[in-house]
């Protein structure tokens, strides 16, 4: 069993009951360890998984220096080249300049043609080569850098929290309540990522001498890798609760005020824009200056230098490059609410039942980014200013229960439950919602049930008061029409972006724009809209009368629909997803962005809070239970299932709705069986979760099966779909009657089954070969032990 992903609890509990009153006190301490991505083999190298088109042999490139197929992650310690030759020059369509670390890359391709007539041609120091601009070249690209083994897929967090309640009797009918809930919760996370320059060569344009030995018509955009980066987060909580309780009568109340704190710090590292920005297409050294916003002196960056690529950076330079800040959020609310309930009159079918009550709330917030965010000064990242608001919520609300009918024929009982509620926020509106829902217990032990709901939730003070924020993001970073042609060659760019591209007027050797791209995002008051959802359902049970306690059955229908979910989409959201539509004419996200019509770069993407139009699923659940004594014990089992009907998702009102059901992430089939056997102080437990088949051939053919893409010009076969996956864990339980003493024993994911392997080529998320959802399991086998004292 690999290592990394534990989990870690240790809880006590105390309570005490005295006179008129009782207390209880609980502390509970939680480790989860992080999961990196070097510590699963299967998400650790990112092979491209094809395969021939006639033979069925894998077609991956085969990496010389290894043997093994090429890992095609994140490409490290290259000069990305903007050559300006034409046709006939030196430099590859697509390639980009490679130091041969090892020595031997010229045991594998060619270097740059060489040309001493042709000022043109490019030309390097000794030991670059250009890679990725053909299959062979694919073979030894660097692509798979030991940082990338750092990324943290499931973050260490640690959580300690304790909390206390107690009551007190007041007088017969009224009782004092309190509650304290106090919890600090510690989350880290580590990262890799590129960053880059913009450098003139030796002698092109206004030359720069800190490029000695780089010559020709080209300008260079150096892109080391790093692992300065990550986040620690540590969020103090606590939330205080006083309250009175009672009843008189057939009726009881309860009053209660609630305040609650939390104060997060967030410490992220940070590369510093000044260090950068301000030199890109330098003339010269920098020594002697100062850089413009920290006014520190200015060193001269080692762009070109394979050590300072690779990611081997010197103390002076990251001291220079790099750094830490901390920005602070706080959140506090308060708020008084109540409720009596009791019934209100006799009916002929039974007792008409009521609760009514109110609800006074006021939140705010003040959130402040660190330092170098504020002054716009964190290369990469956006600027941001400080974002504070608050608004006050009033609501009342009701609720009914009416039995309609009893004692007839195929109507034992049917009974309605009415709810309403009225929400006034200060900082949107109001709005009304409600519930209804029927319970007909028809006879034999068959009971049919059906409801209808809505909600509302009014823009949260984050997304309406989030201060403007402006960022300049460099065009490769969100443009996926850069060098679109080789991509599609490379099977690095899908069909329908190449497609979209060339329908955009963007040619297939588009190299980019040098002008970095302005984003501008910010909050949305006055512009969002709330989130409503109307949710419906209609079940039938059945609880045989001849076997009312071995055997129950339950079959639902639901059908969910939110419209107006608020969403923050990122500038390469935006341009992404304008580009991989499938109805790209009208996708409302492509007038959310500009191209310069002369260059064609992109200049500004406006973000920032949307109202997505609508979701919808659909679904059913079923319920089997089962339990009966045996000879060796009481035998139990409970099989649940989902099958989804629609999975769909309308980005804007004239959108096409699109619907995932089926594919990964979205599993039409998902059901979990729990079975049990309990042998006087044994319990012995088998648990299987069900995963099931899930194809995306149908999305990346735009509607039409397609299992084939092309790689470099050759036709191959494609995996994206998986096969369903069932995942078993068995635990047994031993309870120490005489001591308090329960142990519990077992193991998860029992046959060690790993993610599903797909292809690079056809938009399935991945890690390493692996599909990247949340269905999988990404920590394979594990044991796990539980102890527990009681006294």
């Amino acid at each position: 069993m690999d290592s990394g992903g534990e989990n870690f609890q240790l809880n006590g509990t105390y309570g005490k009951t005295f006179g008129r009153g009782s207390f209880r006190v609980v502390g509970d301490y939680k480790m989860q360890k992080e999961l990196a991505q070097g510590q699963r083999s299967f998400f650790n190298c990112a092979e491209r998984y094809i395969f021939d088109a006639n033979t069925g042999e894998r077609a991956d490139p085969i990496d010389p220096r290894t043997g093994n197929y090429h890992c095609n992650d994140l490409l490290w310690g290259h000069i990305w080249i903007y050559d300006y030759q034409g046709d006939g020059g030196n430099v590859p369509g697509g390639a980009k300049a490679q130091f041969d670390y090892d020595g031997n890359l010229g045991q594998f391709i060619p270097g740059f043609a060489s040309d001493p007539n042709n000022p043109d041609f490019m030309v390097t120091p000794p030991g670059w080569f250009p890679v990725a601009y053909d299959r062979l070249s694919d073979s030894v690209t660097n692509a798979d850098h030991p940082f990338q083994d750092l990324e943290t897929l499931i973050p260490k967090n640690e959580l300690m929290t304790l909390y206390a309640q107690g009551d007190y009797e007041l007088t017969d009918n009224t009782s004092l309540y309190g509650e304290v809930l106090l919890n600090r919760r510690t989350t880290t996370t580590n990262g890799y990522r590129q960053f880059w320059s913009y450098k003139y060569n030796e002698d092109f344009f206004a030359g720069d001498p800190l490029s000695a030995g780089w010559t020709g018509a080209q300008w260079l955009s150096p892109t080391p890798i790093t692992d300065h980066s990550g986040e620690k987060i540590t969020v103090d909580y606590r939330r205080f609760v006083v309250g009175l309780n009672g009843d008189f009568g057939n009726w009881y109340w309860d009053l209660a005020y609630q305040n609650s704190y939390s104060s997060g710090d967030y410490k992220s590292k940070l590369i510093y824009d000044d260090a950068i920005t301000p030199y890109n297409f330098s003339s010269g050294s920098c020594a002697g200056e100062v850089t413009p916003v920290r006014g520190v002196p200015c060193i001269d960056v080692p762009w070109l230098d394979p050590q300072f690529l690779a990611g081997n950076i010197s103390p002076e330079v990251r001291a220079f490059l790099f750094g830490e800040q901390t920005g602070n959020t706080v959140y506090k609310q308060q708020s008084v609410e109540g409720f009596i309930s009791g019934d209100l009159m006799e009916l002929p079918a039974g007792q008409l039942g009521s609760a009514f009550g109110f609800q006074y709330q006021k939140d705010s917030i003040n959130d402040v980014p660190g330092p170098e965010t504020l002054r716009g000064n964190a290369w990469g990242q956006t600027s941001a200013g400080i974002t504070t608001g608050e608004h006050n919520s009033r609501a009342v609300f009701a609720e009914l229960q009416v039995p309609l009918v009893k004692s007839l024929p195929l109507m034992e009982s049917l009974d309605l439950t009415l709810s309403g509620r009225w929400t006034d926020v200060s900082s949107y509106g109001s709005d009304s919602t409600y519930k209804a829902g029927l319970n007909w217990n028809i006879a034999n032990g068959f009971r049919m049930r059906a409801s209808r709901g809505t909600s509302f939730r009014s823009p949260a003070l984050f997304e309406l008061y989030l201060n403007n924020q402006t960022s300049f993001v460099a065009q490769r970073s969100i443009d996926p029409c850069i060098n679109w042609g080789d991509g599609l060659a490379a099977g690095t760019t899908r069909e329908i972006v190449a497609n979209n591209c060339a329908a955009d007027g963007i040619p297939a050797d588009f190299a980019g724009g040098a002008i970095t791209a302005t984003v501008t995002t910010g909050g949305g008051a006055g512009q969002l809209g709330a989130e409503t959802s109307v949710s419906e359902t209609i079940g039938l049970v059945w609880l045989p009368e001849f076997d009312t306690h071995r055997f129950s059955a339950s079959v639902d229908y639901f059908d969910i629909t939110i419209t107006g979910e608020v969403t923050n989409l990122s500038a390469g959201q935006i341009v992404g997803n304008c580009y991989s539509s499938e109805t790209f004419s009208t996708e409302p996200l492509c007038t959310q962005f500009d191209r310069d019509p002369t260059d064609l770069r992109i200049t500004d993407v406006r973000g920032g809070y949307l109202n997505i139009a609508t979701q919808v699923n659909r679904g059913l659940d079923f319920t089997v239970n089962y339990g009966t004594d045996t000879p060796i014990g009481r035998f139990s089992a409970t099989y649940q299932h989902t099958r989804q009907l629609e999975a769909s998702r309308q980005l804007f009102a004239n959108s096409d709705p699109i619907d995932r059901t089926g594919e990964f992430g979205s599993p039409k089939d998902v059901g979990n069986l729990m079975v049990g056997l309990t042998y006087e102080d044994w319990t012995f437990n088998w648990n299987a979760r069900y995963v099931g088949e899930v194809s995306n051939y149908e999305r990346y053919g735009v509607g039409t099966y397609r299992d084939t893409g092309s790689y470099r010009g050759q036709t191959v076969k494609l995996v994206l779909h998986s096969d369903a996956v069932i995942y078993h864990a068995f635990s047994v339980t031993k309870e120490f009657t005489t001591t308090g003493l329960d142990l519990t024993f077992g193991v998860a994911n029992a046959f060690d089954k790993e993610p599903p392997k797909v292809s690079a080529i056809g938009g399935v998320t991945r890690l390493g070969t692996s599909a990247f959802y949340s269905q999988y399991d990404w920590l394979g086998r594990r044991l796990f032990m539980n102890v527990s004292y009681n006294f």
